[in-house]
Protein backbone atom coordinates (compact mmCIF):
# COMPACT_ATOMS: atom_id res chain seq x y z
CA UNK A 1 0.00 0.00 0.00
CA UNK A 2 1.68 3.17 -1.24
CA UNK A 3 4.68 0.85 -2.54
CA UNK A 4 6.33 2.52 -5.21
CA UNK A 5 5.00 5.93 -4.29
CA UNK A 6 7.20 9.07 -2.73
CA UNK A 7 4.35 10.33 -1.50
CA UNK A 8 3.19 7.07 0.38
CA UNK A 9 3.80 7.14 4.14
CA UNK A 10 3.19 4.43 6.89
CA UNK A 11 1.98 6.19 10.16
CA UNK A 12 2.00 3.20 13.11
CA UNK A 13 2.87 0.44 11.36
CA UNK A 14 1.94 -2.69 12.15
CA UNK A 15 1.26 -3.30 16.00
CA UNK A 16 3.58 -4.85 18.69
CA UNK A 17 1.68 -8.42 19.52
CA UNK A 18 4.07 -7.84 23.13
CA UNK A 19 1.31 -6.62 24.73
CA UNK A 20 -2.73 -7.46 23.94
CA UNK A 21 -5.25 -6.31 26.02
CA UNK A 22 -5.62 -10.23 27.79
CA UNK A 23 -1.97 -10.29 28.75
CA UNK A 24 -2.51 -8.01 31.43
CA UNK A 25 -4.98 -10.61 32.91
CA UNK A 26 -3.05 -13.94 32.97
CA UNK A 27 -2.20 -13.95 36.73
CA UNK A 28 -6.21 -13.65 37.23
CA UNK A 29 -6.86 -16.33 34.84
CA UNK A 30 -4.10 -18.70 36.57
CA UNK A 31 -6.25 -18.24 39.67
CA UNK A 32 -9.47 -18.52 38.15
CA UNK A 33 -8.23 -21.67 36.56
CA UNK A 34 -6.72 -23.44 39.90
CA UNK A 35 -10.13 -22.67 41.72
CA UNK A 36 -12.08 -24.18 38.89
CA UNK A 37 -10.39 -27.39 39.42
CA UNK A 38 -11.05 -27.21 42.71
CA UNK A 39 -14.60 -27.01 42.44
CA UNK A 40 -14.93 -29.56 39.61
CA UNK A 41 -13.31 -32.20 42.18
CA UNK A 42 -15.82 -31.14 44.47
CA UNK A 43 -18.83 -31.46 41.97
CA UNK A 44 -17.87 -34.43 40.79
CA UNK A 45 -17.82 -36.33 44.27
CA UNK A 46 -20.82 -34.78 44.90
CA UNK A 47 -22.19 -35.82 42.01
CA UNK A 48 -20.90 -39.01 42.72
CA UNK A 49 -22.79 -38.84 46.16
CA UNK A 50 -26.34 -37.74 45.67
CA UNK A 51 -26.76 -38.45 41.65
CA UNK A 52 -27.73 -34.58 41.05
CA UNK A 53 -28.05 -34.68 37.17
CA UNK A 54 -27.74 -30.22 38.26
CA UNK A 55 -24.58 -31.07 39.41
CA UNK A 56 -23.12 -33.50 36.98
CA UNK A 57 -24.05 -30.86 34.70
CA UNK A 58 -22.30 -28.23 36.53
CA UNK A 59 -19.40 -30.11 36.48
CA UNK A 60 -19.85 -31.27 33.29
CA UNK A 61 -19.55 -27.25 33.09
CA UNK A 62 -16.62 -26.72 35.07
CA UNK A 63 -14.89 -29.18 33.13
CA UNK A 64 -14.93 -27.16 30.04
CA UNK A 65 -14.53 -24.23 31.89
CA UNK A 66 -11.24 -25.72 33.00
CA UNK A 67 -10.84 -26.27 29.11
CA UNK A 68 -11.39 -22.81 28.36
CA UNK A 69 -9.43 -20.90 30.53
CA UNK A 70 -6.06 -23.05 29.83
CA UNK A 71 -6.72 -22.61 26.07
CA UNK A 72 -6.90 -18.49 26.95
CA UNK A 73 -3.81 -19.00 28.58
CA UNK A 74 -2.00 -20.34 25.71
CA UNK A 75 -3.28 -18.03 23.36
CA UNK A 76 -2.30 -14.90 25.10
CA UNK A 77 1.36 -17.04 25.25
CA UNK A 78 1.82 -17.13 21.81
CA UNK A 79 -0.52 -13.65 20.75
CA UNK A 80 2.51 -11.59 22.88
CA UNK A 81 5.22 -13.97 20.70
CA UNK A 82 7.63 -11.23 19.23
CA UNK A 83 5.91 -10.19 15.24
CA UNK A 84 8.88 -11.59 12.43
CA UNK A 85 9.07 -13.39 9.50
CA UNK A 86 6.13 -13.90 7.52
CA UNK A 87 3.77 -13.64 10.42
CA UNK A 88 4.12 -9.64 10.47
CA UNK A 89 1.45 -9.59 13.27
CA UNK A 90 2.82 -12.27 15.06
CA UNK A 91 0.32 -14.71 16.49
CA UNK A 92 -2.19 -11.79 18.15
CA UNK A 93 -5.08 -13.65 16.38
CA UNK A 94 -4.65 -16.83 18.56
CA UNK A 95 -6.71 -14.99 21.48
CA UNK A 96 -9.64 -14.54 18.62
CA UNK A 97 -9.14 -18.53 17.55
CA UNK A 98 -9.06 -19.29 21.43
CA UNK A 99 -12.81 -17.30 22.09
CA UNK A 100 -14.06 -19.24 18.72
CA UNK A 101 -13.13 -22.68 20.60
CA UNK A 102 -14.31 -21.69 23.63
CA UNK A 103 -18.00 -21.02 21.93
CA UNK A 104 -18.22 -24.43 20.26
CA UNK A 105 -16.87 -25.79 23.99
CA UNK A 106 -20.05 -23.49 25.66
CA UNK A 107 -22.49 -24.77 22.88
CA UNK A 108 -21.60 -28.13 22.93
CA UNK A 109 -21.93 -28.11 26.84
CA UNK A 110 -25.18 -26.34 26.53
CA UNK A 111 -26.33 -28.92 23.96
CA UNK A 112 -25.20 -31.91 26.10
CA UNK A 113 -27.36 -30.23 29.05
CA UNK A 114 -30.44 -29.48 27.66
CA UNK A 115 -30.87 -33.04 26.22
CA UNK A 116 -29.98 -34.79 29.25
CA UNK A 117 -32.68 -32.64 31.11
CA UNK A 118 -35.18 -33.54 29.16
CA UNK A 119 -34.72 -37.27 29.61
CA UNK A 120 -34.22 -36.29 33.36
CA UNK A 121 -37.85 -34.72 33.44
CA UNK A 122 -39.56 -37.53 31.44
CA UNK A 123 -37.47 -40.33 34.17
CA UNK A 124 -37.01 -38.15 37.38
CA UNK A 125 -34.63 -39.57 40.06
CA UNK A 126 -34.04 -39.33 43.64
CA UNK A 127 -31.75 -36.37 44.58
CA UNK A 128 -30.35 -35.49 48.32
CA UNK A 129 -31.37 -32.03 48.93
CA UNK A 130 -29.13 -31.47 51.86
CA UNK A 131 -26.01 -32.45 49.95
CA UNK A 132 -26.55 -30.86 46.75
CA UNK A 133 -27.39 -27.66 48.48
CA UNK A 134 -23.74 -28.00 49.73
CA UNK A 135 -21.81 -28.79 46.95
CA UNK A 136 -23.90 -26.27 45.22
CA UNK A 137 -22.80 -23.42 47.40
CA UNK A 138 -19.16 -24.65 47.43
CA UNK A 139 -19.53 -23.51 43.45
CA UNK A 140 -21.16 -20.24 43.62
CA UNK A 141 -18.85 -18.85 46.45
CA UNK A 142 -15.71 -19.89 44.22
CA UNK A 143 -17.50 -18.67 40.76
CA UNK A 144 -18.19 -15.40 42.51
CA UNK A 145 -14.43 -15.03 43.25
CA UNK A 146 -13.46 -16.18 39.60
CA UNK A 147 -16.15 -13.83 38.51
CA UNK A 148 -14.54 -10.49 40.47
CA UNK A 149 -11.01 -11.75 39.15
CA UNK A 150 -12.12 -11.35 35.40
CA UNK A 151 -14.56 -8.60 35.48
CA UNK A 152 -12.48 -5.96 34.15
CA UNK A 153 -10.35 -8.01 32.05
CA UNK A 154 -13.92 -9.55 30.43
CA UNK A 155 -14.54 -5.89 28.94
CA UNK A 156 -11.37 -5.20 27.07
CA UNK A 157 -10.67 -8.38 25.54
CA UNK A 158 -12.63 -11.15 23.56
CA UNK A 159 -10.21 -13.84 24.38
CA UNK A 160 -11.04 -12.94 28.55
CA UNK A 161 -14.92 -12.34 27.88
CA UNK A 162 -14.69 -16.28 26.69
CA UNK A 163 -13.17 -17.14 30.16
CA UNK A 164 -15.64 -14.64 31.89
CA UNK A 165 -18.86 -16.23 30.38
CA UNK A 166 -17.41 -20.10 30.88
CA UNK A 167 -17.57 -18.71 34.75
CA UNK A 168 -20.50 -16.97 34.57
CA UNK A 169 -22.15 -19.44 33.04
CA UNK A 170 -20.41 -21.95 36.28
CA UNK A 171 -22.03 -19.19 38.89
CA UNK A 172 -25.59 -19.28 37.44
CA UNK A 173 -25.62 -22.93 37.41
CA UNK A 174 -24.26 -23.65 40.51
CA UNK A 175 -27.14 -21.08 41.84
CA UNK A 176 -29.66 -23.49 40.63
CA UNK A 177 -28.51 -26.41 41.54
CA UNK A 178 -28.67 -25.04 45.08
CA UNK A 179 -31.82 -23.61 44.15
CA UNK A 180 -33.06 -26.76 42.77
CA UNK A 181 -32.23 -28.93 45.74
CA UNK A 182 -34.00 -26.38 48.24
CA UNK A 183 -37.23 -27.14 46.21
CA UNK A 184 -36.99 -30.61 46.04
CA UNK A 185 -36.52 -30.01 50.07
CA UNK A 186 -39.16 -28.31 50.88
CA UNK A 187 -41.65 -29.89 47.98
CA UNK A 188 -40.35 -33.27 46.98
CA UNK A 189 -40.60 -32.07 43.79
CA UNK A 190 -37.97 -34.10 41.77
CA UNK A 191 -38.22 -32.14 38.39
CA UNK A 192 -37.08 -29.47 39.93
CA UNK A 193 -32.83 -30.63 39.38
CA UNK A 194 -33.63 -31.32 35.18
CA UNK A 195 -35.50 -28.12 35.43
CA UNK A 196 -32.53 -26.41 36.59
CA UNK A 197 -30.22 -28.33 34.32
CA UNK A 198 -32.70 -26.86 31.65
CA UNK A 199 -32.26 -23.27 33.00
CA UNK A 200 -28.32 -23.61 33.26
CA UNK A 201 -28.20 -24.60 29.41
CA UNK A 202 -30.46 -21.69 28.17
CA UNK A 203 -27.97 -19.50 29.95
CA UNK A 204 -25.47 -20.30 28.07
CA UNK A 205 -26.34 -20.41 24.61
CA UNK A 206 -27.42 -16.64 24.18
CA UNK A 207 -24.26 -15.28 25.92
CA UNK A 208 -21.99 -18.16 23.98
CA UNK A 209 -23.37 -16.92 20.53
CA UNK A 210 -23.06 -13.04 21.08
CA UNK A 211 -19.63 -13.95 21.73
CA UNK A 212 -19.45 -16.00 18.62
CA UNK A 213 -20.58 -13.30 16.65
CA UNK A 214 -17.53 -10.83 17.83
CA UNK A 215 -14.99 -13.09 17.42
CA UNK A 216 -16.07 -14.05 13.98
CA UNK A 217 -16.11 -9.98 12.83
CA UNK A 218 -12.87 -10.14 13.93
CA UNK A 219 -11.84 -12.84 11.96
CA UNK A 220 -13.62 -11.16 8.93
CA UNK A 221 -12.48 -8.16 9.30
CA UNK A 222 -15.07 -6.05 10.23
CA UNK A 223 -14.85 -2.83 11.70
CA UNK A 224 -14.66 -2.70 15.44
CA UNK A 225 -18.39 -2.00 17.17
CA UNK A 226 -17.11 1.63 18.83
CA UNK A 227 -15.85 2.80 15.50
CA UNK A 228 -18.73 4.45 13.03
CA UNK A 229 -17.39 4.23 9.48
CA UNK A 230 -19.26 7.21 8.75
CA UNK A 231 -17.95 9.63 11.28
CA UNK A 232 -13.88 8.24 10.87
CA UNK A 233 -14.96 9.59 7.03
CA UNK A 234 -16.03 12.83 8.13
CA UNK A 235 -14.02 13.33 11.04
CA UNK A 236 -10.99 13.08 7.89
CA UNK A 237 -12.82 14.96 5.48
CA UNK A 238 -12.89 17.68 7.78
CA UNK A 239 -9.51 18.23 7.96
CA UNK A 240 -7.94 21.23 6.32
CA UNK A 241 -6.04 19.96 3.03
CA UNK A 242 -7.96 16.79 3.03
CA UNK A 243 -10.31 16.91 -0.68
CA UNK A 244 -10.96 13.14 -0.79
CA UNK A 245 -11.21 9.82 0.62
CA UNK A 246 -10.64 5.88 -0.73
CA UNK A 247 -9.89 2.98 0.42
CA UNK A 248 -10.62 3.38 4.28
CA UNK A 249 -10.80 -0.04 6.01
CA UNK A 250 -10.69 -0.19 10.16
CA UNK A 251 -10.31 -4.03 11.78
CA UNK A 252 -9.12 -5.45 14.57
CA UNK A 253 -6.37 -7.81 14.64
CA UNK A 254 -6.77 -9.37 18.53
CA UNK A 255 -8.79 -7.25 21.61
CA UNK A 256 -7.78 -4.10 21.88
CA UNK A 257 -5.70 -3.95 18.56
CA UNK A 258 -7.61 -1.77 16.07
CA UNK A 259 -5.67 -0.67 13.07
CA UNK A 260 -6.60 1.43 10.16
CA UNK A 261 -5.39 2.26 6.44
CA UNK A 262 -7.08 4.60 4.14
CA UNK A 263 -5.85 6.84 0.89
CA UNK A 264 -5.98 10.06 1.43
CA UNK A 265 -6.26 13.18 -1.53
CA UNK A 266 -5.08 15.82 -0.32
CA UNK A 267 -4.75 19.55 -1.86
CA UNK A 268 -1.44 19.33 -3.88
CA UNK A 269 0.11 22.46 -1.96
CA UNK A 270 -0.13 20.62 1.00
CA UNK A 271 2.45 17.78 -0.31
CA UNK A 272 5.04 19.64 0.46
CA UNK A 273 7.38 18.44 3.15
CA UNK A 274 6.18 20.60 6.34
CA UNK A 275 2.85 19.88 4.49
CA UNK A 276 3.12 16.02 3.89
CA UNK A 277 4.53 15.94 7.70
CA UNK A 278 1.59 18.31 9.29
CA UNK A 279 -1.03 16.38 7.51
CA UNK A 280 0.12 12.97 8.38
CA UNK A 281 0.48 14.49 12.15
CA UNK A 282 -3.10 15.84 11.72
CA UNK A 283 -4.56 12.59 10.49
CA UNK A 284 -3.24 10.52 13.17
CA UNK A 285 -4.17 13.02 16.06
CA UNK A 286 -7.59 12.52 14.72
CA UNK A 287 -7.74 9.04 14.88
CA UNK A 288 -5.98 8.59 18.26
CA UNK A 289 -8.48 11.40 19.81
CA UNK A 290 -11.47 10.35 18.71
CA UNK A 291 -11.67 7.15 17.28
CA UNK A 292 -9.01 5.42 19.65
CA UNK A 293 -7.07 3.96 16.52
CA UNK A 294 -3.81 4.97 16.90
CA UNK A 295 -2.08 1.90 13.95
CA UNK A 296 -2.93 3.85 11.34
CA UNK A 297 -1.22 3.68 7.75
CA UNK A 298 -2.14 6.78 5.29
CA UNK A 299 -1.15 7.57 2.12
CA UNK A 300 -1.12 10.65 0.84
CA UNK A 301 -2.03 11.71 -2.82
CA UNK A 302 -2.97 14.46 -4.85
CA UNK A 303 -5.95 15.22 -6.82
CA UNK A 304 -6.14 12.79 -10.06
CA UNK A 305 -3.91 10.28 -8.76
CA UNK A 306 -6.81 7.14 -7.96
CA UNK A 307 -6.87 7.10 -11.92
CA UNK A 308 -3.46 5.50 -12.01
CA UNK A 309 -4.25 2.57 -9.21
CA UNK A 310 -4.70 -0.40 -9.58
CA UNK A 311 -8.33 -1.35 -10.54
CA UNK A 312 -8.44 -3.23 -6.77
CA UNK A 313 -7.76 0.31 -5.42
CA UNK A 314 -10.91 1.82 -6.50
Amino acid sequence: MGAGHDHGHSHGGPPPTSGTAAAAYKGRLRIALGITLTVLVAEIVGSALTGSLALIADAGHMATDAVGVSMALVAIHFANRPAGGRRTYGYARAEILAALLNCLLLLGVGGFILFEAVQRLVEPTEVPGGTTVLFGLVGVVANLVSLALLMRGQKESLNVRGAFLEVLSDALGSLAVVISALVIMATGWKQADPVASLLIGLMIVPRTVKLLREALDVLLEAAPKNVDMGEVRAHIMALPGVEDLHDLHVWTITSGMPVLSAHVVVDPQALDSAGHEKMLHDLQGCLGEHFDVEHCTFQLEPSGHAEHEARLCH
